[in-house]
């Protein structure tokens, strides 16, 4: 970090991010043991001849100058000799630790930076010279506020998402079969095969590839695809909420217009275009950090909400195929890529929080970020966000309502639902934990996919529920109605199909049809009450 004041006011300090290497020389920790100096501006010149040193030299001064034509060495080596106690670069290019070799080092003691040329331009701007600076090294925090929020929402996705769209699925099923399958319902499921499965994993792969290399064209694309999605999933979020509230339950007449041949409710209506007011005004402003990054979330939620409400893995083999695949695609864009990368940084971690050496300065939409709270570096430098990806929360989620949908049918008080979340919610404090410790990013499916998984067949175990649980033979279609039957004796059986609910203690957690048997009165019975009433008796 760089302090920078004005001789004239002393109260307008400010700080800045600066690249710098601890190997040429020692920067404090503390401020109050920096050594506040005077700034010497030479950014019209770049320092890389003794032709370019004012003749008064840098004596007691931290000397400024531009990057380029010479090595950072020759620069740092022409400062110290001319009295400067530290040197700052000003760079237009993307900021790295300026470096030398072993031997450079030994010979240098002045601590050098590197200096964004924006920054440069706003020091000059909101600093009246003469300046005086203070170059200091704070500890970085363990862990910042913001992985509290962030945790708890996507938790909260989480154990939202998995609950709706399992109670969902069963409300569906239990209308379709007391309406006979006569009544659509609005929202459709899709059912996820593992040829489903198969292409998703290398369309993701491929995007991937192609955002690290095309990066300034697709980020255009996401961040439109992004737009359509998360007012779609803010639409079906919020519909079930707009449709208690008794006001503009009007229907739209049939215009001829492609949004009114179904002769939607007013209030529908109203509520897709507040839907996309929102989508939109993220779109022209989503580059305001102090405030977008609240409708990202709230879009992004939504989106989450949409999508673990309508993709549904219908077998616990699927969830571990998806989530198993993943979890290898996750690590190894994040650790092997760096080895094969020309950069030697890991294509994940680059195309996640926007490659520095791009002219773009768009980011990617498909995270949940968060500031950074308290007083950081990073919060000044490149990284002022805390991310965690929507894939850290969809893949992990589908498991979570697969648990839920099987809970109800087999009626176990949701205990797969409930351990499923609180493994998710221990993966991702594992997740946080390590990213702490080791200071870079971290493929969150390397902690959630085990946690989740183990979790989930742990219980199935302990139960003695492997086999269904497995399998999903609990989601088995219902056997068609038999409503009448004959039997040898010539009498009528009528066959009342009721459903049971499934007992758990007397394993028939997997019988969810039980046949009733009604029989008509024998032929004896019969005779009986028609001489009685009629005086004779029947041929």
């Amino acid at each position: 970090m760089v302090r920078v004041l004005s001789e004239k006011e002393h109260e307008n300090a400010k700080d800045y991010c600066i690249q710098f290497n601890s190997y040429w020389a020692y920067l404090p920790h503390d401020l109050n043991k920096a050594a506040l100096l005077e700034l010497q501006d030479l950014t019209s010149s770049v320092l890389c001849a003794a032709s370019d040193v004012p003749p008064q030299g840098f004596t007691n001064q931290i000397a400024m100058v531009l990057r380029g034509n010479c090595t950072f060495y020759e620069k740092v080596r022409l400062a110290q000799i001319n009295g400067a106690k530290g040197l700052l670069i000003v760079s237009r290019e993307s900021l790295v630790p300026p470096g030398g070799n072993g031997s450079q080092y030994e010979e240098i003691d002045i601590p050098v930076g590197l200096l964004s040329y924006d920054d440069m331009l706003d020091i000059s701007k909101s600093f009246v010279k003469p300046l005086r600076v203070a170059l200091y090294a704070p500890h970085e925090p363990f862990l910042d506020y913001n992985m509290v929020v962030i945790f708890v929402m996507a938790v909260s996705t989480v154990a939202i998402g998995g609950y709706w769209a399992g109670s969902k699925d069963i409300n569906k099923r239990y209308m379709k079969n007391k309406h006979d399958g006569a009544e659509k319902q609005d929202d459709e499921t899709v059912d996820v095969t593992p040829i489903m499965i198969c292409i998703f994993v290398v369309m993701c792969c491929s995007m991937l590839v192609l955002l690290y290399y095309f990066y300034n064209q697709l980020v255009y694309v996401i961040i439109g695809i992004f737009c359509l999605a998360s007012s779609i999933g803010l639409y079906s979020c919020l519909s079930p909420f707009v449709k208690r509230i008794p006001f503009c339950e009007c229907r739209v007449p049939d215009m001829g217009l492609p949004c009114c041949h179904k002769q939607p409710q007013v209030r529908m209506l109203l509520l897709a275009l507040f839907c996309v007011s929102i989508s939109v005004v993220w779109g022209i402003f989503r580059n305001e950090d102090k405030w977008a990054w609240v409708l990202q979330d709230a879009l992004g939620i939504a989106f989450c909400l949409y999508m673990l409400k309508t993709i549904r893995l219908p077998t616990f083999k699927a969830c571990t195929l998806l989530l198993v695949v993943l979890f290898v695609y996750d690590v190894f864009f994040v650790f092997i890529t760096p080895f094969i990368t020309r950069s030697g940084e890991s294509i994940m971690v680059e195309v996640a929080a926007g490659p520095s050496d791009f002219s773009t300065n768009e980011k990617l939409p498909m995270v949940l970020k968060v500031p950074r709270l308290n007083s950081s570096p990073l919060a000044l430098c490149d990284r002022p966000f805390s991310l965690l990806g929507f894939g850290d929360v969809l893949i992990p989620g589908m498991l979570v309502a697969y648990c839920h949908r099987f809970d109800i049918q087999v009626q176990t008080s949701r205990i797969y639902f409930v351990a499923c979340t609180i493994a998710y919610g221990v993966g991702l404090l594992v997740t946080f934990v390590a990213l702490a410790l080791m200071q870079t990013g971290q493929p969150a499916l390397l902690y959630l996919v085990p946690c989740t998984l183990l979790t989930s067949i742990c219980v199935a175990w302990w139960r003695h529920e492997v086999g269904m649980f497995w399998s999903g033979s609990g989601f088995a279609e219902e056997p068609p109605l038999q409503p009448v039957a004959s039997v040898p004796d010539g009498s009528v059986q009528q066959l009342d199909q009721t459903l049971v609910p499934p007992d758990p203690e007397n394993n028939l957690s997997n019988t969810l049809l039980q046949p009733v048997q009604t029989t008509s009165p024998s032929t004896a019975e019969t005779c009986e009450s028609f001489v009685a009433h009629h005086g004779t008796s029947p041929s």
